[in-house]
Order: C-alpha cells, then sequence, then structure tokens
C-alpha cells in the first residue's frame, strides 16, 4: 500500500485558545492512530483574530478513514471542529 499525506484543519473554540498545546496534544493522538512521524504545522489566519490550525502528516492508506482520529481531536479541550481538507498519495 502506499502512503497518503493527509491535511487536518483544527478550528479553536475562541481566539484565546493557544494553538500550540492543541498541536502537541493532535500530534499524540496521530500518533497513537498511525504511527507517523512526520508533522507540518501551519497557522492559518480566519477572521477577527480567529486562526485555524493546518496539521500535515503521512499516514499508510490501508489505515482507511480518519474519522476516528477527528473524534480523537475534536474532544481535546478548546477545539470547535476538526476536518479533512486534503488527502494524496505521497510520490517517492
Amino acid at each position: 500500500m502506499a502512503n497518503v499525506v493527509v491535511t487536518l484543519r483544527i478550528m479553536p473554540q475562541s481566539t484565546e485558545v493557544n494553538l500550540s498545546e492543541i498541536e502537541a496534544e493532535a500530534k499524540k493522538e496521530i500518533i497513537k492512530f498511525c504511527n507517523s512521524q512526520e508533522f507540518k504545522a501551519q497557522i492559518e489566519p480566519i477572521a477577527f483574530g480567529l486562526k485555524a490550525l493546518n496539521l500535515m502528516f503521512v499516514m499508510d492508506e490501508s489505515k482507511g478513514s480518519t474519522e476516528q482520529l477527528e473524534k480523537k481531536i475534536t474532544d481535546i479541550d478548546g477545539v470547535e471542529s476538526v476536518e479533512v481538507t486534503d488527502v494524496r498519495r505521497a510520490i517517492g
């Protein structure tokens, strides 16, 4: 099976939420879910001071759906929602 690169957009509940703490907790959940050690995090301005955390990671496509992972990340304190915004096969 091939590897896929998954991008998650994590929206905080408010502008006061510490995105660094959410990032650390989300990475722990990703490691538990698919044992990935390859991450890229990016902060994206949304509106009125609200920022989203985009987390990219690599996983084996045989793992299937990320639905369970999304639910675990949504349960992190301060997270409003989690959405998969991109999935593509890794080349190379």
